[in-house]
């Protein structure tokens, strides 16, 4: 499991780089590298460059791959086994696939995150209702951590509390959460994107979010 003193409160953010423009998201890394927890990577990045582009940003620091596995146990853990070859450290695997398929996910990867709630609305349709249950099966099988939205901060606290899980929370900035209350509702790390990519100054942007300026 993650333990949250292993970091300085200053290195709490895992920076999304949700998009395919691998040299201005290379750029910002190189930038920010420093002041971010790891890099989070999706569909995006390598739908459009493949698997290998992994191994370039894995020199620049730690990898969580974000494509959010659902499938059934073998495939899972082929493509787990496949991420994992490319240098990333932490998969993210949707919760309501199950306990045999996260188990199998499990068994290939050095850290498991899954999703108990997502940050959009839509998450209220079917998987928010889970969530509990979903929290708890995460824990028996020994994830590394639970995704819970930035944008339903009292939901981090929740689940946190059921599972004893460390969190990360996405939908800080663009999206309408806040950093501030995310931390104050028990994540660990906050995952941000679009508000520093899309920022003038990707760093001073990322300071002003640990210094309490920016929400």
């Amino acid at each position: 499991m993650f333990v949250r003193n292993y970091l300085t409160v200053d290195r709490n953010i895992i920076l999304a780089l949700d998009t395919d423009d691998k040299d201005k998201c290379m750029s910002i890394a190189r930038l920010v590298g420093e002041q971010v927890y790891a890099f989070k990577i999706g569909y995006p990045m390598l739908l459009n460059h493949g698997l290998s582009v992994l191994d370039s940003f894995s020199e620049m620091g730690k990898i969580i791959v974000d494509i959010k596995i659902a499938d059934i146990p073998d495939v899972s853990r082929e493509i787990a086994k496949m991420i994992t070859s490319h240098g990333a450290t932490g998969v993210i695997v949707q919760g309501f696939i199950g306990r045999d398929s996260i188990k199998a996910v499990r068994g290939v990867v050095k850290e498991l995150f899954v999703v108990a709630e997502m940050s959009h609305p839509g998450s209220l349709d079917y998987i928010s209702p889970q969530s509990e249950k979903i929290a708890i099966m995460a824990s028996e099988l020994r994830a590394d951590g639970l995704v819970a939205p930035a944008t339903r901060p009292e939901r981090i606290k929740v689940l946190k509390n059921i599972s004893g899980l460390s969190i990360l929370s996405p939908g800080v900035g663009t999206q309408g959460g806040s950093y501030d209350e995310a931390i104050k509702n028990g994540a660990d790390y906050v995952i941000i994107g679009r508000s520093i990519m899309l920022s003038q100054d990707p760093l001073q942007k990322i300071n002003e979010f640990y210094s309490g300026r920016s929400k």
